[in-house]
């Protein structure tokens, strides 16, 4: 059992871990409403955080965007973790030194009820060195879920029901976080490195 699974509130975690953007070289936390292919979405950006007690000599950039898609049925949305750079793993909260080891990140939600396919924690979860970039095989950035697009990972809400996911290793363009989330607009754009193809627009 891991933390995510058991726990007593409702969770959408991209990368629980000790973020700290105290640090004068991290980045704040920014948010924002906007589109995504044509759907209402709102987003988190944590680009280039520090980890516990306010350390930045390394940083990490990911993404947690909710979109719409009462398309599909009312109620129903979609999930989307997006990575871009994971070099610490571990806040000396969790008893990191330097950012790795310890207890490290996990990453997968929970509606905090525990019954069977209400909660998720992507293989990797609590294991050191499994989603930083030095790791080839298993970095967040290197692998997918329900995307053909490395570092993205799609969780479908369908009918009160998160569709059970099921892992894939695709080799994609790599993901690129472009910009920031602000209050005032959904500013961030995600391209395919060859296409460029503008994934989310900003919007007043």
């Amino acid at each position: 059992m891991g933390i995510i699974d058991t726990t007593d509130r409702q969770i959408i975690a991209p990368f629980f871990a000790d973020v700290d953007t105290r640090n004068a070289s991290s980045q704040e936390v920014t948010y924002g409403t906007g589109i995504v292919d044509g759907h209402n979405a709102f987003g988190v950006d944590w680009v280039d955080v520090g980890y516990y007690p306010s350390s930045a000599d390394k940083l990490n950039s990911f993404q947690l965007v909710l979109v719409d898609r009462d398309d599909t049925g009312s109620g129903n949305f979609d999930i989307e973790f997006n990575y871009d750079k994971i070099q610490w793993e571990t806040g000396g909260a969790s008893g990191g030194t330097d950012g790795l080891g310890g207890d490290s990140a996990r990453v997968g939600y929970s509606n905090a009820t525990g019954l069977p396919g209400t909660f998720f924690e992507l293989p990797g979860s609590a294991v050191n060195g499994a989603f930083l970039d030095t790791n080839l095989t298993s970095g967040l950035i290197y692998n997918s879920l329900n995307s053909d697009v490395d570092g993205r990972y799609v969780f479908a809400a369908r009918n009160g029901t998160i569709v059970t996911p099921t892992p894939s290793n695709n080799v994609p363009e790599p993901l690129t976080i472009m910009g920031t989330l602000t209050a005032a607009g959904f500013g961030v754009t995600l391209r395919r490195k060859q296409n460029q193809q503008q994934k989310a627009t900003a919007q007043a």
